[in-house]
């Protein structure tokens, strides 16, 4: 080689090299170097695909230096050109494709619902070819259908057979059966402890009673302490609508819940007319700041009864009359603090079981304070010294039934609770922010979906602020379709025609169609699989805004997934 190089110097002395400027090439960054990152991968082999390019143009401009500075050029080497492989042309739809997208524009262009923005795409994960498409890349709220992308990205960031963990800490000495301290309850963000998973809601917080009562506990000097700061930020969802929060499906998210975050107002009518009635919390007649307004009358048929509160911490009015002899009246609230809630709980069973607790329960939201977040203490293990010492520990269920529940009951708080969790994991913040980045990494990066198809700013698509497109679920469909997780996926979806589905009945979509619904002021979703007439895979998404009536868009929806459902691509659907 290197009398090579002295042969090709020797015929061209007077050379002279051109300045070489070197141009930076930016290479995508990967936010984590434990999470594979398939699309940084392809970009940065791309990137080095350049560089053959970048050597050609040296060697010529080499040679074009001595055209400039009056010396002999010698031929240019013979360059064979490579031969361009053009693709076959796609062959023009069939008959029957065809006949299905005037069927399904027809649909769409029903005159109730000239107004509404849409956002449809339907492929065929067999074939691999579009059957149908109107503006699958518009940019639209996605309501509850962003559970699709929650559900994909825990399945690939968190495993199937993800467990929670919860954890009880005593926080001072253990002397002669005293507990001189606190007793901690430290949560990593279980959405499950509840009468959903257990035989009653306090099940799990049975079991640390017993585990405290084996470590020879009988009295508790201090307070039970909630701590929730595993999680970070704000507990409501960004731009969640004010008119929500006392719902259900808008509990606060933490770290540390219980019940899942819900206390049940029983307002019973007075056995004295003109009094107000009586008012119980369930569980365990928690706190609740109420002003009872209210009246027992006794001439009404109906009970004319409200409750009012501006947000989960503010103050409950009750107003209104109820019937004496009537029946009571049940009302579902988010609790204002699901810490205090979680702590309140534990310390009212541990007083039953005969572990005395001297002090009131309290609550830890800041990490600052905590005496477990940041330090070696929080693990599962036993800790020497004046740390906190591990007394009790609990163990979720699989990951997989929280995403069955999270789908089949659209459950919000499952979702939030699950996306901040793999914020916290993947990008080290368990917030909404961290768990929004999260998601869209796993659909940029993994999916291959373009940064302009998905903004996600939370995981259950209560905010409006959610954004995408149905060209980005259904890509999102076709990454999972390729991965280990698609029947895991594929089951956590509600089934056309069954309880959590109840639509479509008396089609061939009926126990076929499987799909994630979504709803909300002027928006509605339905994004899934179906198989046709002849077994044929079909993944869909059908986005809709602007709508005056949710109603009629889904029964758009359902005749699309019946008419999926009856497809056959090599013959004439029946009716």
């Amino acid at each position: 080689m290197a009398s090579v190089w002295r042969c090709v110097v020797s015929r061209f002395p007077k050379i002279r090299f051109p300045e070489i400027r070197f141009t930076k090439i930016r290479l995508p960054k990967i936010p984590n170097p434990d999470i594979p990152n398939s699309q940084a991968l392809l970009q940065l082999a791309s990137a080095k695909a350049v560089f053959p390019s970048l050597i050609t143009v040296l060697v010529l401009s080499l040679w074009t230096t001595g055209a400039r500075n009056d010396e002999p050029v010698p031929p240019l080497p013979v360059v064979v050109a490579e031969t361009t492989v053009r693709p076959a042309p796609t062959p023009p739809p069939s008959r029957d494709v065809l006949r299905l997208r005037d069927d399904l524009s027809a649909l769409l262009d029903t005159p109730a619902l000239r107004s509404a923005e849409w956002s449809v795409l339907v492929v065929s994960l067999d074939e691999k070819d579009t059957l149908f498409a109107r503006d699958e890349n518009r940019f639209l709220a996605p309501a509850s259908n962003m559970k699709i992308a929650t559900t994909a990205a825990a399945l690939h960031f968190l495993g199937p057979e993800f467990r929670y963990q919860t954890f009880v800490f005593a926080d001072g000495p253990i002397e002669n059966g005293v507990l001189r301290g606190d007793l901690i309850l430290y949560g990593t963000g279980d959405p499950g402890i509840s009468d959903r998973f257990y035989r009653d809601g306090t099940e799990v917080f049975e079991s640390f009673s017993k585990q405290i009562a084996d470590a020879g506990i009988t009295r508790i000097e201090g307070a039970v302490v909630g701590d929730a700061t595993y999680f970070s930020g704000p507990e409501l969802g960004p731009e969640w609508d004010p008119r929500d929060l006392n719902e259900w499906f808008a509990a606060s998210v933490s770290a540390l819940s219980f019940n899942e975050n819900i206390v049940t107002l029983q307002i019973l009518p007075s056995a004295r007319l003109g009094f107000p009635p009586r008012i119980e919390t369930i569980p365990f007649g928690f706190p609740l700041d109420v002003s009872n307004q209210a009246e027992t009358v006794s001439d009404r048929p109906r009970p004319n009864l409200w409750l009012d509160r501006v947000e989960p911490t503010a103050r409950i009015r009750v107003d209104g009359e109820i019937r004496q002899g009537g029946p009571d009246i049940w009302r579902r609230l988010t609790v204002p603090d699901p810490a205090v809630f979680a702590a309140r709980a534990l310390r009212e069973v541990l007083i039953s079981n005969g572990i005395a607790v001297r002090a009131p329960e309290r609550a830890v939201h800041d990490a600052a304070e905590s005496k477990i977040t940041g330090r070696e203490s929080w693990a599962p293990r036993l800790i020497d010294g004046d740390e906190p010492s591990l007394l009790a520990h609990h163990t979720s269920p699989e990951l997989l039934q929280y995403l069955t529940v999270l789908n089949h009951e659209s459950h919000n708080l499952f979702a939030e609770s699950i996306i901040k969790t793999m914020g916290k994991i993947v990008t080290g913040e368990g917030s909404f922010e961290g768990g929004a980045r999260a998601v869209q990494v796993f659909a940029t990066s993994e999916a291959g979906i373009e940064e302009d198809q998905i903004m996600a700013v939370d995981g259950s698509g209560l905010s409006e602020s959610n954004r995408t497109s149905a060209g980005a679920l259904v890509g999102l469909l076709q990454h999972v379709a390729i991965s280990d997780n698609w029947d895991s996926f594929v089951s956590t979806l509600p089934e056309a025609g069954r309880r959590d589905l109840r639509r479509m009945y008396g089609t061939r979509a009926a126990r076929n169609l499987r799909a994630k619904t979504g709803t909300i002021d002027g928006v509605s979703a339905l994004t899934g699989i179906v198989t046709t007439r002849d077994g044929e895979t079909l993944l869909f998404s059908i986005l809709s805004n602007e709508l005056r009536s949710t109603d009629a868009a889904k029964r758009v929806e359902d005749r699309i997934g019946a008419r999926l459902a009856d497809f056959l691509r090599n013959g004439a659907p029946t009716s």
